[in-house]
């Protein structure tokens, strides 16, 4: 390192203050964890099943693991899951804070604006999220951070983009590699199959190309036609007129018909038909989904067998199409982004099917977020959308099963089948899209990718987004070894880009809620408000599974909010406050997470260079260069590139020996204080658990045979400050080492259910890089000066009164 950036010899010295007797605790001092970087999958360590913490003789700090390491070497094994837990080998609850790679990962390296969507075949995503030569530079990083729990994207086109079952090899070799390197720097990742809109091709990102010129679509008349908006994905989506329309494309004709053949082809497309890569006459939905599990088994089969992948996760925030559509002339105002332009299923097969039509557009507005503005002519020329050399031999495949027809005579589109996808068009039945579609296809899923990983790999599942796990999903539907992983953004500050002291619960409105109760003011408001939100999608998930885990998959914020002014200003306070009113509702739920997201290709003007999204909290342009690090936990060279890091990167409770029941972190001082309750490892007991996130079950848990808690405290806050932990008994011991980052804690009293309670603050404190408001606190001066006015008009009346009347 240069001498311009010397590395800090500090540690922080800390105290333990009991309300009987201060103690001084002991420094633990570990040698250094640098590691290097190597290709070669690490050689797991011998599981073990007791911990050295549960011997009388043991000294807190004492084993060479830390906080956030969660290799064998950690936890003793593979994490394995309880009830609504992750737990190490010896029994200890283990929670999960890490982020998505990447953003970058939806777009190849080397996408062309000016060809897209040509040379589709010759994609290619090695070197997606980051070449293999930086990746000592980014686990480094994001373990100094604590982050070392990784969503880890695949989309379907990095393995398949050169046709019909011709896998990529290179790009699965490069992610191997990738992968193996995790459990050298404490890391694990689950692999999740990412898509938006279905495909690039559509508007998003996803399946290959060939997956919509299979069902007949021209990828050149996509954009001409209506079918697609694809603006986003060469470059476009950053001026004001382009922000937010990507996610409309879910309604436009590409997307809508590939999800709807995708799920539900054999009810609603049964006369498309197509030949399979053994030469078999099938089904669009037995094409689609053959291929999709056939990518997803030879996938599984690459890095499924690595230590640092625990799982893998289906599809990334699936979408039912036109199923359960319930008017072909509209779209569902509370769950579908009316924004620019919007064509009804009915104007999209009109407009594929080339004929011009007029289209409504729509914009934002108070106090409804949109609403209709006027109409504009689509596709005035009559291109088609549908090849000649398709299955559908240049129809439309609505046409060709009569959900629409085209009267010659009076030239006009005519409806022919409005509840086409709300019944069965075979047997009539009102079509559920989890029970009928959903449910057995993540059977089908789950049979392909147990065939290659061990039954100890977990399955990730989420639901639709935005909306609550479905009540449907019982026992007898769900996975083996299932974890459950829901996204959850903030919609309002999304849909406006901006952030300030008001803050709206769309969740609830959109639930009906009564509107003063969904309207918060201030940080503290904003934590209240996002804490509900991420408290009604866990319980309700715990109400629907039952005792299963709840991994929040997404959760970011955006960094060009409020007009980008931060970029001009370098004052990221706005996105700072978003950023902690969104932890600390996840940390009030105590649930895992995975931030969206880790981009170090993201930069100021382009952000994450994929429909003017911007979320990444860092950036390697303005990062130090790679010559400059220092790859140990304790280099603050790391944090350079990093934005709004002193809410993002916050102390949590890693490895619990015991059973969490409370954490809050105030980032205004550095302060926490963390309750966790002693496992009762009894099958007898008869407690009465409901779904809250603050009564776990405490009995039934497997016998925990490690004493030492491990809590995450990163050293960029308790650097050269003294860390002062209160609540302790006089027979519990600790070790805080600032080097591993991590505040070990051993109790004595092992009582089933016994409650324990710790404080931790420093001394001196952070300074706040913000205010914790409330109503109160911005207007208790006119508050008050109201209060007293109109007490003082109360009194002159009354003596007005007293004076006419005496």
């Amino acid at each position: 390192m240069s001498a311009g950036l010397p590395r800090t010899d500090s540690e922080a010295s800390f105290i333990i203050v009991d309300d009987s007797e201060q103690n001084n605790g002991v420094r633990s001092r570990v040698p250094s964890l640098n590691t290097t970087s190597s290709e070669e999958e690490s050689t797991p360590a011998r599981e073990a099943t007791i911990h050295p913490s549960s011997l009388p003789s043991y000294r807190a700090g004492s084993s060479s693991s830390y906080a956030h390491d969660w290799s064998s070497i950690g936890t003793g094994g593979a994490l394995r899951l309880h009830g609504r837990h992750f737990i190490d080998k010896y029994g200890r609850v283990c929670g999960l804070r890490g982020v998505n790679f990447s953003g970058s990962s939806k777009s190849p390296v080397n996408h062309d604006n000016d060809v897209f969507p040509a040379d589709h075949e010759t994609v290619t995503f090695v070197g997606r999220p980051f070449p293999l030569e930086e990746a000592h530079e980014h686990f480094s990083r994001l373990r100094r951070w604590g982050f070392s729990f990784i969503r880890f994207l695949v989309m379907w086109e990095a393995v398949e983009h050169a046709g019909l079952g011709i896998y990529d090899t290179e790009y699965l070799d490069y992610i191997r590699s990738l992968l193996s390197m995790l459990p050298q720097y404490g890391m694990i990742a689950f692999v999740a199959l990412h898509q938006d809109v279905w495909s690039r091709y559509a508007g998003g990102s996803g399946a290959p190309a060939w997956t919509l010129q299979a069902m007949g679509f021209d990828l050149h008349k996509l954009e001409e036609t209506g079918a697609a908006w694809l603006k986003g994905v060469k470059g476009g989506g950053h001026v004001e007129a382009e922000r937010g329309l990507w996610p409309c494309g879910y309604q436009k004709l590409a997307a809508a018909t590939m999800a709807t053949l995708f799920w539900g082809g054999d009810a609603f497309a049964p006369k498309l038909k197509l030949t399979n890569k053994h030469g078999e006459e099938v089904s669009a939905q037995q094409y689609l989904q053959d291929a999709f599990l056939d990518m997803f088994e030879v996938l599984a089969r690459a890095v499924g067998d690595l230590e640092g992948v625990i799982g893998f996760e289906m599809m990334n925030e699936p979408h039912k199409g036109y199923i359960d559509l319930q008017s072909l002339h509209l779209f569902d105002y509370n769950t579908d982004l009316h924004l620019g332009v919007i064509p009804t299923a009915f104007d999209s097969f009109q407009l594929g099917a080339g004929h011009p039509t007029e289209v409504a557009v729509w914009t934002r507005s108070w106090p409804m977020p949109t609403r209709k503005t006027g109409q504009c002519l689509l596709n005035p020329e009559g291109a088609k959308v549908w090849r000649e050399d398709g299955p559908s031999q240049g129809a439309c495949i609505w046409e060709m099963h009569g959900v629409w027809g085209w009267d010659n005579s009076k030239k006009e589109a005519v409806a022919l089948r409005e509840s086409y996808f709300i019944n069965h068009p075979m047997d009539g039945h009102k079509i559920d899209w989890y029970t009928d579609f959903f449910y057995p296809f993540i059977r089908k899923w789950e049979t392909r990718v147990r065939s290659t990983i061990s039954p100890e790999k977990f399955l990730f599942i989420e639901a639709i987004p935005n909306e609550f796990c479905p009540p449907s999903f019982t026992p007898d539907r769900q996975l083996s070894n299932m974890v459950y992983a829901p996204h959850w953004y903030d919609l309002n500050s999304l849909f406006q880009k901006a952030f300030g002291d008001f803050t709206v619960n769309v969740q609830g409105l959109s639930r009906g809620m009564f509107p003063l109760k969904a309207f918060y003011w201030g940080q503290k408001g904003a934590r209240d408000n996002f804490s509900l939100q991420m408290r009604n999608i866990v319980e309700h998930a715990y109400k629907s599974l039952g005792e299963k885990p709840v991994i929040i998959g997404e959760c970011g914020v955006p960094m060009d909010l409020n007009r980008g002014e931060a970029f001009r200003t370098d004052d990221f306070v706005w996105q700072s406050r978003m950023m902690d009113a969104m932890i600390t509702g996840l940390e009030r739920s105590l649930v895992g997470y995975t931030l969206w997201n880790y981009n170090p290709a993201n930069d100021d003007e382009r952000g994450d260079d994929w429909n003017g999204e911007n979320f990444s909290w860092f950036s390697r342009r303005r990062a130090l260069p790679p010559f400059l690090l220092y790859h140990d936990q304790d280099s603050i060279s790391l944090d350079h590139g990093g934005r709004i890091l002193e809410s993002v990167v916050r102390p949590y409770p890693a490895k619990t020996a015991g059973i969490p029941t409370k954490f809050e972190y105030e980032v205004t001082t550095g302060t926490f204080a963390y309750e966790w309750s002693n496992a009762d490892s009894s099958p007898s007991s008869k407690e009465s658990v409901g779904v809250s996130v603050s009564t776990p079950p405490l009995s039934g848990h497997p016998e925990v045979t490690a004493w030492e808690t491990e809590i995450f405290v990163p050293s960029m806050i308790t650097q050269e400050r003294k860390v002062i932990v209160r609540g302790l008994e006089k027979e519990d011991s600790f070790v805080h080492d600032e080097k591993r980052q991590t505040l070990f804690i051993v109790v004595r009293d092992r009582t089933p259910g016994k409650r324990h309670r710790v404080q931790v603050s420093l001394s001196p404190p952070l300074t706040p890089p913000f205010e914790v408001n409330d109503f109160w606190s911005d207007h208790r001066h006119r508050i008050v000066s109201f209060i007293g006015l109109l007490m003082s008009m109360v009194a002159w009346w009354i003596y007005i009164v007293s004076e006419r009347t005496s």
